[in-house]
C-alpha cells in the first residue's frame, strides 16, 4: 500500500507529520474542505509530459496549473496534461488522482508552485482519497528536493 511506504520512508528520515483520515474526496479542493485543510496548503499532484517525459507538478488545491506558465518555466512548447494510462502504472498501489508529491520515490522529477513553498506546512493525499499527510514544508523540501517555479494561478469564476 502506498501510505505504508510513505509513512515508512518518512519514519526512516525521522520526519514528524499527522496522518489525517478524512470523508472519500476526490478533488484537493474537496479533500481540504473535508479534512479542515487550508486550500493553500493543500498540495496536489498534477502529472504533465514535458518534451514526452512524465513530470509531476506540485501546487495549492486553490490553484489550476497554467500551461502557459509551464511552457515558460520549461522553455518548450511541448507540454501537455497526461493522461491517467500515461502515468497509472508508475504509482503502484495509489488511487488515481491521490499519488503523494513524492516524484522522487517514483523515479520523475518534482515541481513545486512557488506559492506552495512560502507555506510553514502543506498537507497532500497519501495515496488514497480518505487519507492525507501533513508536515512541515521544511521537511517536504528536504526529503524531495523539488524545483520551484511558476507554474499555476488561483482559480477565478
Amino acid at each position: 500500500m502506498a501510505i505504508t511506504k510513505l509513512k515508512t520512508y518518512l519514519d526512516d528520515n525521522t520526519i514528524k507529520y499527522v496522518s489525517i483520515i478524512h470523508s472519500q474526496a476526490y478533488t484537493a479542493q474537496q479533500t481540504a474542505e473535508s479534512a479542515h485543510v487550508p486550500g493553500k496548503e493543500m498540495a496536489k499532484t498534477v502529472m504533465v509530459k514535458i518534451n514526452n517525459e512524465l513530470v509531476m507538478l506540485v501546487l495549492p488545491a486553490s490553484e489550476k496549473v497554467d500551461l502557459d506558465l509551464v511552457k515558460g518555466a520549461f522553455h518548450t512548447d511541448s507540454v501537455q496534461l497526461a493522461s491517467e494510462p500515461e502515468f497509472k502504472d508508475r504509482f503502484p498501489n495509489c488511487e488515481t488522482g491521490a499519488m503523494p508529491p513524492f516524484g522522487n520515490l517514483y523515479g520523475m522529477p518534482v515541481y513545486v508552485e512557488e506559492a506552495l513553498a512560502r507555506n510553514t506546512d502543506i498537507a497532500f493525499n497519501a495515496g488514497s482519497h480518505t487519507e492525507l499527510i501533513k508536515l512541515s514544508w521544511q521537511d517536504y523540501n528536504r526529503l524531495v528536493k523539488p524545483k520551484t517555479v511558476r507554474i499555476s494561478r488561483t482559480y477565478t469564476s
